[in-house]
């Protein structure tokens, strides 16, 4: 496949072999970006632990300082007493059993589910469909909760889960093109603590192994591990 001028352009900013300060990453991100459109910044953060052992299946929430520069579209799943709590927070979808429903269908266009303790039971049989997503409502990422205004709150304030995949790599949204490279840093830097402190006791050797910064269609950026806690 034939590279575009403005690939070339962006390939050559980047140098292979050298390893970033998160500063530096945070301003080339946004020169080697190609597209039009507000792209995404992600971090891909590979960790030295072993995913498939229940204690070093690392997950967690963190609130990005900046937010994601997206607003998410937030289901609340829950019996009608809660129903105007989560609607006066935000929500953009509030129900139980019709969304169940739709679910089963195929239905899938949010970001975020969250749950009241109650209606588990019900919801659990959708898990094969929201598991392989991400969309799954779980007390450990706070969105199974009774506090369900808190829930669309914060999510829509910017908080974000984070898990780690059977390559035991973190993938995570921390921000788009448009913001400042300062706020870049700052979010990635609330990230990666908030994985340093999810380090699992059971873990031996280097935890974190390497961080790299792109965004949508761009180059990855790696980032010097050095300055982070291991």
């Amino acid at each position: 496949m034939a590279i575009s001028k403005k690939r070339k352009a962006a390939l050559s900013k980047v140098d292979k072999n050298k390893v970033y300060s998160l500063k530096e990453a945070s301003a080339l991100v946004k020169e080697v970006n190609t597209t039009k459109f507000d792209s995404s910044v992600d971090l891909h953060v590979r960790l030295g632990v072993d995913p498939k052992k229940a204690d070093q299946s690392i997950r967690g929430t963190v609130s990005l300082p900046h937010g994601t520069g997206k607003t998410k579209r937030v289901l609340v799943l829950c019996t009608p007493d809660k129903e105007a709590d989560a609607k006066a927070a935000g929500a953009d979808y509030v129900g139980l059993d019709e969304f169940i429903q739709k679910i089963e269908g195929g239905w899938v266009d949010v970001d975020v589910i969250v749950a009241t303790p109650s209606v588990m039971p019900k919801i659990g049989k959708l898990g094969k469909i929201l598991g392989p997503r991400n969309l799954m409502p779980n007390p450990k990422t706070g969105t199974v909760t009774n506090d369900v205004a808190a829930a669309v709150n914060e999510v829509k304030g910017g908080k974000i889960a984070f898990k780690v995949d059977k390559a035991g790599i973190i993938h995570a949204s921390i921000g788009r093109v448009s913001f400042t490279p300062e706020k870049i840093v700052e979010n990635s830097q609330e990230l990666i603590n908030a994985i340093i402190k999810a380090k699992p006791a059971t873990a031996k050797g280097t935890y974190v192994k390497s961080v790299f910064m792109a965004s949508s269609m761009s180059p990855g950026i790696a980032i010097d591990t050095k300055a982070f806690v291991h």
